[in-house]
């Protein structure tokens, strides 16, 4: 456990200390949430059970009986919400001496700043690994991945046939392919691009592709379809994600990308009895996760 004291922090006890170089930087808007859904919980964990789909009448001959379908239980996954805490111990002399509040004031905004940088990362990270067949959801496979399984069999796919980086032409087979989306009985479902997930080394591509009007990188007055269509609407840079080559589309299909909190940010302050030290802490429990991976689609890069 580590303790600050008078001679970790001997300047902060001077007066006329106003700044402290490290804890005072600027931050980026909060991102996970654009990544995810938020929802609230109440347990330990959350589990979205999915049903089956019924499939395509059946043509009824005369005197005939009816076909019936059945629903079955889908694929489960839980959400299992994790702890995430960090906290700093100063001596009682220590913030007797400090005349401007500097170790109390400027330590709880880096403990505030470690705690919201926590999360983001916690959130990209499932973004991170969407291509990473260690990591699965509920039905087995990747979050990315072009074997996800039906549960009334055969299989289907949410990334790009061959790895592409972000083009016009990547983004229209992007929106071929989600418009192709079905369900688990292999019905044809509404499902629409709604925002393109990006690092930041895609900014200035992501613009050229949809925001000219007429078709990016050529010389003729093509209109942008994409840009004309508005099929792909929002634009999300996320300063976390870590591989500087792959993109991703958020569509509209619900309980795909979800954050569940359990316990929103907490911090607190109390003394200890024999050293008569002061303890910080901050405290939070959430977790991220996908439920129906049609939610996301995406491409590794070429």
């Amino acid at each position: 456990m580590s303790i600050m004291n008078s001679g970790s922090f001997a300047k902060a006890l001077w007066p006329g200390v106003n700044a402290w170089y490290g804890k005072s930087y600027n931050e980026y808007e909060t991102e996970f949430d654009k990544l995810f859904d938020k929802n609230t919980s109440s347990k330990a964990f959350e589990e979205d059970v999915g049903i089956s789909s019924f499939g395509l009448a059946v043509q009824k001959g005369e005197g005939a009986p009816i076909s019936y379908d059945s629903e079955r239980q889908s694929f489960t996954t839980r959400y299992q919400h994790a702890v995430f805490a960090l906290g700093f111990i100063i001596t009682r002399e220590m913030m007797e001496d400090d005349q401007y509040d500097v170790v109390g004031q400027r330590k709880a905004q880096g403990l505030a700043f470690s705690m919201r940088q926590t999360k983001e990362v916690i959130g990209a990270n499932v973004y991170n690994r969407a291509f990473n067949s260690s990591y699965t959801g509920g039905d087995g496979s990747a979050l990315i991945a072009s074997n996800h399984a039906n549960l009334k069999g055969g299989t289907w796919s949410n990334q790009i046939a061959t790895a592409a980086d972000l083009s016009e032409a990547s983004l229209e087979q992007a929106c071929i392919d989600i418009a192709g989306f079905t369900n688990d009985a292999g019905l044809l479902i509404a499902v629409k691009p709604d925002t393109l997930v990006i690092p930041k080394q895609y900014i200035f591509e992501a613009k050229r592709i949809l925001g000219s009007d007429g078709r990016p990188g050529t010389d003729n007055n093509d209109t942008n379809a994409i840009k004309a269509m508005g099929l792909i609407p929002k634009i999300v840079v996320n300063h976390y994600l870590t591989d500087p080559d792959a993109w991703f589309i958020r569509t509209n299909v619900p309980h795909g990308m979800k954050y569940f909190e359990r316990r929103a940010d907490q911090f607190d302050m109390d003394n200890d009895w024999d050293t008569e030290n002061a303890k910080f802490k901050a405290t939070a429990r959430y977790s991220f996760g996908w439920t129906d991976p049609r939610g996301l689609y995406g491409s590794q890069g070429a």
